[in-house]
């Protein structure tokens, strides 16, 4: 399997605190069976985002693993005015593996305005967002309709695993299954922060889509889509994404 988002590398934001941590956390993913992960530091006001220092301590940690699983770098891509003045001067300072797909994290409380447009001179630029977690974000879970629409743009989504299990919620549990059964859902991913409360694990929920949705669903979410992405290829699974009703409540009279 192939993670595209992790925060594996040490000491860089909320991830891993520490290389012990770093490398229980490949170890943990080896043992899992994921082959690749893409580590995706955030770019956000809080955490400075330095690619030449990401490569440092991507190349030190690579050494450490030896060839248990590949290292490649990404961002988790906040949507701030700066970041996307930059993107669109260095695209490759944050995509996956250099390439052109691009992690895109909400904020949780907002949408930036004018997403419509900004989805669209990103994707004019020939950078492809995939849209990170949205199950987890409280007006996105909330307005699956607008993910449709961006997903039909162009865009991509990218579900945490441990959505599909409850370990985020069952906001966030009923958001994915919702997500994934309209077609809406392109990559699963660890989205790991450590061992224990955000691990990098992604077997479990594929095993879990597999019984749902049938094994060519699961072996695309978890192998085939996200390999492509780290290769710069088009996905071999884009299933056409299917309108969400609102539910209706009906009074019956005798």
């Amino acid at each position: 399997m192939v993670d595209i988002h992790c925060h594996i590398l040490p000491a860089l934001d909320d991830g891993a605190a520490e290389e012990l941590v770093s490398r229980e956390m490949a170890a943990m993913a080896a043992a899992d069976g994921i082959t690749q992960i893409v580590a995706t530091p955030h770019s956000n006001y809080r955490y400075q985002f330095d690619p030449e220092i990401n490569q440092r301590k991507r190349d030190e940690l690579q050494a450490i693993i030896g060839d248990s699983l590949t290292l490649l770098l990404g961002c988790d891509f906040h949507l701030s005015y700066e970041n996307l003045e930059d993107v669109r001067q260095r695209p490759d300072r944050y995509t996956i593996n250099g390439r052109q797909y691009l992690l895109v994290e909400f904020a949780d409380i907002s949408i930036p305005p004018h997403m419509d447009q900004i989805f669209f001179d990103l994707l004019a630029r020939k950078l492809l967002p995939i849209i990170t977690h949205p199950e987890r974000n409280p007006m996105l879970s909330a307005n699956p309709e607008q993910v449709r629409q961006w997903v039909e743009a162009g865009c991509f989504v990218q579900v945490t695993a441990g959505s599909f299990l409850g370990r985020f919620g069952k906001r966030a549990e009923r958001s994915a299954w919702q997500l994934l059964r309209h077609n809406m859902v392109h990559f699963i991913a660890s989205d790991a922060h450590n061992t224990t409360s955000r691990p990098p694990l992604l077997s479990e929920a594929r095993r879990a889509i597999a019984a749902d949705r049938g094994e060519e669903a699961a072996q695309a979410l978890a192998e085939a889509n996200p390999r492509a992405a780290v290769d710069g290829q088009p996905l071999p699974w884009r299933p056409e994404p299917q309108a969400i009703r609102p539910r209706r409540w009906f009074s019956f009279q005798r």
